[in-house]
């Protein structure tokens, strides 16, 4: 007999004046999986992977602030920095009552989330990272060139070609961009144009250059990411789309590195796996979870 699905449930905390937006699944009781986001989107790229965890697992995913439904304050009313967005999720999951759980980490989500680690290891059970970069090689050429030139010299012109990463076109090619044409059927236009239009809300100019500009302060801190990795050991499961151009496989296959014990699997899809993948994903998941971080006493 299979499980009953899960309802996903939409919610919001305040969090030092902020409103959060969430989604939350599964028992409350249940091992807690927290799901953080990448750059352009928000919880919504979850959308299909959480009702095939919520039969085993309390999941909880959060809109980053500037992000989806999370309030978007204007950049010179808020420090747009990783530093902050971890600091506030630190806070939101302590408003939650979350103090032990796995970590699943895309793009924006793999700083925030590492931070999270490197300030408590106890509450860390487990890391999925599924595109979710934490090394210089992961870093593809092509994709980084506009992003580092900006990072290190910040002007009109360096914000410039930055600027179209935020449009349609932009949001468009991280999701199309490696996935073979076999899959291409199974990408819903729903999902760039969601994010597109949340980009283009007012403000977001300001909001998203700032963040972009302030990426280089998670590369300063890659060496004590993997210092975290060597000294805790902590189980990780790369899932990666290996046609991305964005986080290259390189970036996945670097974990063993610092875990050998890693388990490492190149999906044939692109930065966005979950929208051709998701099943398999899921799959992956809770094999690892069941196998990697018991339950119980």
């Amino acid at each position: 007999m299979t499980s009953p699905v899960q309802p996903v449930h939409h919610r919001s905390v305040t969090v030092r004046g902020h409103e959060i937006h969430y989604r939350e699944a599964g028992p409350a009781d249940a091992p807690a999986l927290l799901l953080l986001h990448g750059f352009p989107t928000s919880s919504h790229m979850f959308r299909d992977l959480m009702p095939l965890l919520a039969d085993r697992y309390h999941l909880v995913a959060p809109d980053h602030i500037g992000f989806g439904r999370s309030a978007a304050p204007p950049a010179d009313r808020f420090d747009y920095t990783f530093a902050e967005l971890a600091s506030l999720t630190e806070e939101f999951t302590e408003a939650l009552g979350l103090d032990r759980f796995a970590l699943y980490i895309q793009d924006y989500g793999a700083p925030i989330g590492l931070r999270l680690a490197l300030a408590h290891p106890e509450r860390i059970t487990a890391i999925v990272t599924q595109n979710g970069n934490a090394y210089e090689e992961g870093l593809g050429a092509d994709a980084w060139a506009p992003v580092l030139a900006m990072i290190a010299d910040r002007t009109s012109e360096t914000e410039e070609p930055v600027r179209g990463i935020r449009s349609l076109d932009g949001i468009r090619w991280q999701y199309e961009t490696g996935v073979p044409a076999e899959f291409h059927d199974l990408l819903s236009p729903d999902a760039w144009h969601h994010d597109a239009a949340l980009m283009a809300r007012e403000g977001q100019d300001a909001v998203q250059l700032d963040l972009i500009g302030d990426y280089g302060s998670n590369f300063a801190l890659y060496p004590a990411f993997h210092d975290y990795f060597r000294t805790t050991r902590v189980p990780l499961l790369a899932v990666w789309g290996e046609g991305d151009e964005v986080f290259v496989p390189a970036g996945a296959l670097a974990f063993r590195r610092d875990l050998p014990e890693a388990e490492i699997h190149l999906l044939p899809t692109g930065h966005f796996a979950l929208e051709t993948h998701a099943p398999r994903i899921a799959e992956l998941i809770g094999d690892f979870l069941a196998r990697r971080v018991p339950v119980g006493p």
